[in-house]
């Protein structure tokens, strides 16, 4: 790697995420630019964070640090980008593959200090929903959550979260990223204090995307950038938990960055509908709960 190019460090937190890991690791230490992967190990059992230690043991810029708990993604990143040394952060989810080219691209599409993110797709090329949305507000949620969301394109005062428009082929600004994978300047990171560890899975990328832009830092998502996205990797066999912390950190979210939703009027009825909305999901997550750990292969 030339000494001018930018320095990229990738950071990677383990959940009992499976050997899908392995390859997300050698593809991000494919890429050039790549100048160190830091892995941060939450209290794993299937014994991916030793393997990955065990085949780099002699690549002086590879480090996993097992943290001995499950601290949450966002505090186990903080604890990551604190000893990173890269001009850059790519915030890489284990189960999202790169491509040969993936980051010189989200390098170009920066275009100097941005928060940028890239079109992740399922195994079908499937682009995720959350790859291409907006940033949540009371009235974007309770649209989704209703499935009022459904009728935007004839009444736009009903659009959700996700975006219904065609996916951009180009880099494009937006409001919010998909947390499967962010590349920012560390400087950035740093600026806004990192992730909000009060979130401890789900809605911190979002929180993250709403500090960076308050302070003038453009997001911008590199629609010509397809990565691999195959999802679910650290949730098998714990859906239900995985919706709990998800509700629990919309509301969080949503009291944080929404006046409407500290109003009054909202302050009871919003829990309230919430946790409603996961309690009717609860019975079918149970049961793919259960149907996951039948199948679940031993720990390595």
């Amino acid at each position: 790697m030339a000494s001018d190019s930018p320095r990229v460090s990738v950071l990677m937190v383990l959940a009992d995420s499976g050997d899908g890991a392995l390859d997300a690791a050698r593809r991000a230490l494919a890429a050039p630019e790549c100048s160190e992967l830091i892995v941060l190990d939450n209290a794993s059992r299937d014994g991916i964070a030793q393997r990955l230690a065990r085949e780099h043991a002699d690549v002086a810029r590879v480090r996993v640090l097992e943290l001995g708990a499950n601290l949450g993604f966002g505090a186990a990143m903080n604890r990551g980008a604190a000893v990173a040394q890269g001009d850059w952060l790519l915030l890489l989810n284990p189960d999202c593959l790169l491509a040969a080219d993936s980051m010189s691209r989200l390098l170009a599409a920066a275009q100097g200090e941005a928060l940028v993110g890239a079109i992740v797709c399922d195994a079908q090329g499937r682009p995720d929903a959350a790859a291409w949305r907006r940033a949540p507000t009371l009235r974007r949620v309770l649209c989704m959550m209703s499935g009022l969301a459904r009728f935007e394109s004839r009444w736009p005062a009903l659009a959700g979260v996700n975006r219904r428009d065609a996916l951009p082929d180009a880099t494009v600004s937006v409001e919010a990223l998909s947390g499967a994978l962010m590349l920012l300047p560390r400087a950035v990171f740093a600026r806004v204090g990192g992730f909000d560890a009060g979130y401890f899975l789900h809605f911190e990328d979002l929180d993250l995307c709403a500090r960076v832009r308050a302070t003038g830092t453009s997001l911008r998502l590199a629609g010509a950038v397809r990565v691999l996205h195959a999802k679910g990797g650290s949730s098998g066999g714990r859906a239900l938990f995985v919706a709990r912390h998800k509700h629990r950190g919309l509301l969080r979210y949503l009291r944080t960055h929404d006046a409407a939703a500290r109003r009054w009027s909202w302050r009871a009825l919003l829990p309230a509908l919430v946790w409603l909305h996961f309690a009717l999901q609860a019975p079918r997550l149970v049961l793919r709960d259960a149907r996951a750990r039948s199948v679940r292969p031993p720990a390595l």
